[in-house]
Formats: C-alpha cells, sequence, structure tokens
C-alpha cells in the first residue's frame, strides 16, 4: 500500500486492523495478507476521508531556527505557522500539532522546509530510496575551479561513505547551484570543506517539483490541491 501511494506502512496496519482497506472490493483484515499485482486496493471511504484532511506545510525558514525539536534556546520552524505569518490570507491556519520535518535544514541555512502529518509525503521525501532533487543555491568563500567543481559532482565521501553524484553549476563569482538526491547531515558544509570552499550563504530553493519561489522569509503556505514533489 505504501509502494502503491495509498498510505504511510503505519497507517496501512491501522486501515487494515479497521476493515478500511479493500482487496478488489473485498475488505481485508488481517495483516500480512498477500495480493497480488494485478489486484485492486483501495481505502475505503472513511479512510479517504482521513488522508484527504492530511496538511503539508511549506516554510522558507530563516537562519536561526531549528527543524526539529526547540534546543539551546532555539524554536523549531514549526512555530512559525501562525495565522500573521501566512503568505496568503485564503490559507486556513492549520494545527501544529502531528506536523513533522520531512527533510532537515541546518540552524544556521535558510530557504524550503517541509511540514506534514501525511506519511505519503514523507515516504517520498525522506524514504530509503527517495530520488526527490534538492536544489540549493551556495555562497562560498575560496577560490573555486573547475577541478573543485568535478570533485563536487561526483569525487568524494562522508563518514566512509560515497557520496551520490550531485549536479554542480557554477552561477557567478562565488555562488554555486547544487542540486542533490540525498541529504545527510550538514552535507553541503562538510563537501565544500573537503575542497578548501568556506559556505558563508545557503538558501535550498527547491524540493522536487516544489519550488520556493516568491515565498518569503518566515512564511508558509499549505501544498496546493494537485501540487506534487
Amino acid at each position: 500500500m505504501a509502494q502503491r501511494g495509498l498510505c504511510s506502512r503505519r497507517e496501512a496496519d491501522r486501515f487494515i486492523e479497521q476493515g478500511l482497506v479493500l482487496v478488489d472490493g473485498e475488505p481485508v483484515t488481517t495483516l500480512g495478507t498477500k495480493v497480488r499485482e494485478s489486484q485492486h486496493v483501495a481505502l475505503a471511504a472513511d479512510a479517504e476521508k482521513t488522508q484527504s484532511e492530511k496538511v503539508t506545510v511549506l516554510i522558507n525558514k530563516p537562519m536561526n531556527y531549528v527543524s526539529g525539536l526547540p534546543e539551546d534556546g532555539y524554536e523549531s520552524a514549526v512555530m512559525l505557522i501562525q495565522k500573521e505569518n501566512r503568505h496568503s490570507a485564503w490559507d486556513p491556519v492549520p494545527g501544529r500539532h502531528g506536523l513533522a520535518p520531512a527533510g532537515r535544514l541546518d540552524i544556521d541555512s535558510m530557504g524550503l522546509i517541509v511540514f506534514t502529518n501525511d506519511g505519503r509525503i514523507a515516504r517520498q521525501l525522506i524514504g530509503e530510496n527517495t530520488r526527490v532533487e534538492k536544489e540549493y543555491l551556495v555562497w562560498v568563500r575560496g577560490g573555486v575551479t573547475d577541478e573543485k567543481i568535478e570533485l563536487l559532482r561526483h569525487g568524494l565521501s562522508l563518514d566512509g561513505k560515497r557520496l551520490k553524484p550531485a549536479k554542480i553549476e557554477l552561477l557567478k563569482g562565488s555562488q554555486i547551484k547544487m542540486v542533490l538526491q540525498e541529504g545527510r547531515k550538514r552535507q553541503i558544509r562538510r563537501m565544500c570543506d573537503l575542497v578548501d570552499l568556506k559556505v558563508s550563504r545557503l538558501i535550498r530553493v527547491r524540493i522536487g517539483n516544489v519550488k520556493l519561489g516568491d515565498l518569503e522569509s518566515g512564511k508558509w503556505r499549505l501544498l496546493k490541491r494537485g501540487e506534487t514533489f
């Protein structure tokens, strides 16, 4: 069910136990039931209603906010989800309870971060096999050379593990565009350190198909109907 994008695995277990999963129109209540690829799997109306009420919020995180739980006197970016910070006056203000970050953004980094209570979105963005691109604008100090750019693209390892190939483009001066398909802790800063470049500013401007666009710093908006990562 998770692979078919109906819900998360945890939600699937709960829906099955409640008899809200239909296979070829018949309810299934036994966890671990085998289903053939050709069979039709769907959620019952009550489960569909529950899924339709899930919320995904996009925030343009300023510096000095953490992604997860508050720490060392710093607030979580989820606290920005208030009426006065909404990008559009038409967006209803969701409750913050149950919203979790689908991916991290360092305390000293800015830009697009996602909070959601939708397991399908979380799995898509931070699941083990995710291929969703994340695009960053990075300003660095130090001499940027073709050799360093090439190393950033596909020549580095962190914590003894080879990094996935990255799309790296020198834009102008000391500004670099970096597109990654993974998000290890402080990955971009550590990658730059390895080639003797120091990050002075970092903004995430895109996650998959969703762009930061004109969302102002410290503001939030809801993921629009039909908008997908």
